[in-house]
């Protein structure tokens, strides 16, 4: 059996360690910024032994994994650089991770910065079958959750911005990138590819001197570049920029729908409303692109 390569991530923090040290060691803060977390409640310690602590991240559809976990120690380095070592686990049987061990690392650098980085391997539960579940889906999952985690941390250390603040930003951005993928390949294949409703034809005809055969055959590109570009809106990183494009397409298309018959206007659902519904998305998503989280901030291989 091949064992599971740790998950490794790395970022610089702008910020005094006892601020960083803090952040990510008190549970009250610790559960803001990190996405592996819901909450964490440290337990009564006992003289002498280890930190000991419980945590729950809900997983959704009401379900929540609970686990265990120990701080097994810590050391403070001449040179204040400080490192964190965890023991975690959960007997819980949803669980794919049984238990685990990792650590935090703390190194002042240069221009009072500080290279956070952690380091931390588990056993995956369900034997073989939750082995391949683990490396396919959940460790790059867990990967890229602390990797945006940690840079969501930076950014409060070094903004101020709130970490509340900045998922709503991000998971509001996500599902806006999924609602237009859904629009742009839905509008390009029914109404134009599947059943070429005579509608789209009209708007071509109406606007432009073409035959009802040339419509059709307009109507049909058209089609394949909106799939096209729902594909787009898939693999292209730069999402920021399709929300500009669209700011200035969107109402384009309106007018030019109004154009070809302005009897449009008195449908129940009409070009003006539908193509002003997704020119305000554009725009609240061309807002929230701006500066966002992300976890390729981070560096994820030493």
């Amino acid at each position: 059996m091949v064992k599971s390569k740790p998950i490794y991530v790395e970022t610089v923090i702008r910020a005094e360690m006892d601020k960083l040290w803090k952040a990510t060691q008190e549970p009250n803060l610790h559960q803001k910024w990190d996405l592996r977390f819901s909450e964490i409640k440290y337990l009564p310690k006992e003289e002498g032994k280890p930190q000991e602590f419980l945590y729950r991240t809900n997983i959704g559809f009401g379900l929540s994994v609970e686990g265990w976990g120990k701080s097994v120690g810590s050391f403070h380095a001449e040179d204040d650089s400080r490192t964190s070592a965890l023991h975690f686990g959960t007997d819980q049987k949803i669980s794919i991770i049984k238990e685990g061990r990792g650590y935090w690392k703390y190194i002042p650098t240069q221009n009072n910065s500080i290279q956070f980085l952690t380091q931390y391997n588990y056993e995956p539960s369900f034997g073989r079958f939750g082995r391949m579940i683990d490396h396919v889906i959940f460790r790059p999952l867990m990967g890229w959750a602390t990797a945006l985690s940690f840079d969501v941390l930076k950014r409060w250390m070094e903004t101020g911005e709130t970490p509340a603040s900045q998922f709503i930003r991000f998971f509001s951005h996500a599902l806006l990138t999924v609602f237009f993928i859904f629009i742009w390949a839905y509008h390009g294949m029914i109404p134009k590819l599947v059943a070429m409703h005579p509608d789209e034809i009209t708007m071509v005809t109406n606007v432009l001197p073409f035959t009802k055969n040339q419509g059709e055959s307009i109507a049909l590109i058209a089609g394949i570049l909106e799939v096209l570009f729902a594909i787009v809106w898939m693999f292209y990183q730069n999402k920021r920029r399709l929300f500009y494009l669209q700011a200035l397409v969107f109402p384009i298309l309106m007018v030019g729908a109004i154009i070809s018959d302005f009897s449009y206007l008195f449908q129940p659902f009409n070009p003006l409303t539908f193509n002003l519904a997704l020119f305000v998305l554009s725009l609240i998503g061309l807002f929230f692109s701006k500066d966002m989280p992300t976890a390729k901030n981070c560096k994820r291989e030493r």
